[in-house]
């Protein structure tokens, strides 16, 4: 099962570590974000301890209010075993009561002077993309003209060499060899590179690259959602390719359908541009341009013409 340490989100955060320091080992599971504003009031019946808490200036606010012993008693039952960390945001202090309880069960407890609605999505997002469903797949992705593209194909196939023709054309590298994909949200898959060989390239014959150090920092990119599987595959004669495009090819992964492209490879066909064009037909047709479409019905239109043309010549 997927898991982000809470020392990653106060790294990522930046938060202030205030108390629970033997708690930053701890694994969160869940990337939903709890505010126990009705456990505040005494209400624990269904209280979500696997999740984040996050107290902003209307829990504190009422608990404030509360008697010392409910004080007490609202944040021992706040911490428990299994409760990831604790978090005020929007400035607020960390309630002495809260101290005691999160020191008594090892959780971290932070602070973050930013507003708590925005904290809290901000949170809420950052463990989504950790969290969501991950598959890697033997690839390489690359980012032409905005359009996330998986090429894929065997080993040799000329992956990596047709990514490096794109980034010298001004376009950028996600991933190589290995892409990471996640289901961030529904039919939304986002492709990274796994952290060992981020910004690398491996070329046979040349060796690894660095393409960040070659080409500068404008040839790579973080993550990318992919619209486009572009499969190479040695062009095989007795194969029929599609040569109009009407009939467009699915691929699941994660459940959720990509359009896939299949393009035989053979010396003399410029892989990058053809994955150039690919990458803008692709934007025309969500546009509403489908240029194979319009060819097929002019064809028709010409067809279904002809024999009414006949028939007044006679």
């Amino acid at each position: 099962m997927s898991y982000v340490l809470v020392k990653k989100i106060q790294d990522r955060f930046s938060l202030q570590l205030k108390a629970g320091e033997e708690g930053l080992g701890r694994k969160i599971y869940n990337s939903d974000i709890s505010r126990p504003g009705l456990e505040m009031a005494g209400y624990f019946t269904f209280y979500p301890s696997e999740r984040i808490q996050v107290l902003g200036k209307t829990e504190l606010s009422f608990f404030n209010g509360l008697e010392k012993a409910d004080r007490i008693d609202r944040m021992e039952r706040l911490c428990t075993d299994v409760t990831p960390a604790i978090i005020t945001a929007n400035g607020m202090e960390v309630p002495e009561e809260l101290f005691a309880a999160a020191h008594k069960m090892g959780i971290p407890v932070f602070s973050t002077s930013i507003a708590t609605t925005r904290f809290s999505g901000m949170l809420a997002n950052f463990l989504e993309s950790k969290l969501a469903p991950m598959t890697a797949v033997h690839g390489v992705l690359v980012d032409v003209y905005g359009i996330g593209i998986l090429i894929t194909g065997k080993s040799g196939i000329g992956k990596s060499e047709t990514a490096l023709e794109l980034v010298k054309r001004g376009h950028r590298l996600v991933a190589d060899d290995l892409v990471e994909i996640r289901q961030v949200a529904e039919n939304i898959l986002i492709g990274t590179s796994p952290e060992l060989i981020e910004h690398l390239l491996e070329i046979r014959g040349v060796g690894i690259i660095d393409m960040m150090t070659l080409f500068g920092a404008s040839a790579i990119k973080g993550d990318i959602r992919i619209s486009i599987v572009l499969e190479l595959e040695d062009w095989i004669l007795e194969k029929t390719y599609d040569r109009l495009g009407l009939d467009e090819e699915k691929i699941k992964i994660i459940g959720t359908e990509l359009t896939k492209l299949t393009v035989p490879v053979r010396p003399g066909r410029n892989l990058a541009v053809i994955i150039e064009v690919a990458a803008m037909d692709y934007r025309l047709k969500r546009l509403g341009v489908n240029a194979a479409k319009e060819f097929s019905d002019k064809l028709d239109n010409v067809i279904g013409s002809r024999p009414s043309q006949m028939d007044g010549e006679e």
